[in-house]
């Protein structure tokens, strides 16, 4: 059998380095024939010398120098594998899948939560998914999303638990005002409805919120182009190809855009943000690191969702 001992290693090495098994003994907290005996194990294991011992100082033999230097790797990697295993439990290491179900969200949401992470847990990687709301509540569910940020609302699902994060204020960005968009102070869902309009995609959470507030209204409008990506549609409104309702910030860059008017909604409207992970997460861990920095942006934005 030859199956290392990784303590008998430890003292041979420790031998080699201070020339003695009487200093090995003290320097590694053991009674000198215990040292004694790791070295003849190891030996008898081997099948090898290991040791010349001389009146006043013991020296590897070859087969021993050999087995110090790579033993002396393999200490250090065992070191570094106890290491990052502690590490990872502490959740100072790992990849956290995070699930989102707007690309608005990773643009204007996450680069606080990139930050801290960065600055507090550089172990932690976060590798957002763009898969709207429905995949990532599924990607929980499947074990391939540790993290879903997506919007209510969301049934309730066995093994999921969604804590309340964020709320945000919807606005209509519009084309620069012209003929077929006239100065107004604010958007009614029968002013935005006779208007060519670019909505996320059908079965989003975002279309059913806006579509849920053109309905109390009366009003079922049919957009004329549908896209998940705010950038895009942002664009689109930029062009004049149609208005838009978005979640805004109010130092959005929007606001400062000529080519775009931001028009409160009347009635208001807000987009209100979840986190979702799976209700068996352990409290500790590299997924609840980047949990307690997502609420504490939302303690510090002062926009955590209304009850």
């Amino acid at each position: 059998m030859r199956n290392l001992n990784l303590d008998q290693l430890r003292t041979l090495i420790s031998i080699a380095d201070l020339g003695s098994f009487s200093a090995a003994a003290q320097a590694l907290h053991l009674a000198q024939p215990t040292v004694s005996l790791h070295v003849s194990e190891l030996e008898s294991r081997l099948g090898v010398p290991l040791l010349v011992r001389a009146a006043r100082r013991a020296q590897p033999t070859a087969a021993g120098g050999e087995l110090v230097e790579r033993g002396r790797r393999l200490l250090r990697d065992v070191d570094e594998a106890i290491d990052a295993a502690q590490r990872r439990h502490a959740g100072l290491e790992g990849r956290v899948r995070v699930g989102v179900s707007t690309t608005g969200i990773v643009v204007d949401l996450l680069p606080p939560v990139f930050e801290a992470l960065a600055r507090r847990h550089p172990g932690i990687e976060i590798s957002p998914s763009f898969v709207g709301s429905e995949g990532s509540v599924a990607g929980l569910q499947a074990g391939t999303i540790d993290v879903a940020l997506v919007s209510l609302p969301q049934p309730a699902l066995p093994g999921v638990r969604f804590t309340p994060w964020l709320t945000n204020e919807m606005k209509a960005l519009v084309p620069a005002q012209s003929a077929q968009w006239p100065a107004v102070k604010r958007a009614t869902p029968a002013w935005l409805a006779e208007r060519p309009l670019v909505m996320n995609e059908a079965g989003s959470r975002m279309q059913t919120l806006t579509m849920e507030w053109f309905a109390r209204a009366g009003f079922a409008p049919r957009p004329r182009i549908e896209h998940n990506y705010d950038t895009a549609m942002r664009g689109l409104v930029e062009a004049g190809y149609g208005a838009a309702l978005l979640p805004m910030a109010p130092d959005d860059k929007a606001h400062s855009n000529p080519r775009v008017r931001v028009l409160p909604l009347s009635p208001r409207l807000v987009r209100r943000l979840v986190i979702g992970q799976r209700a068996s997460e352990p409290r500790e861990g590299a997924v609840a690191r980047v949990v307690e920095v997502l609420l504490e942006l939302s303690r510090a934005s002062g926009s955590r969702p209304e009850s």
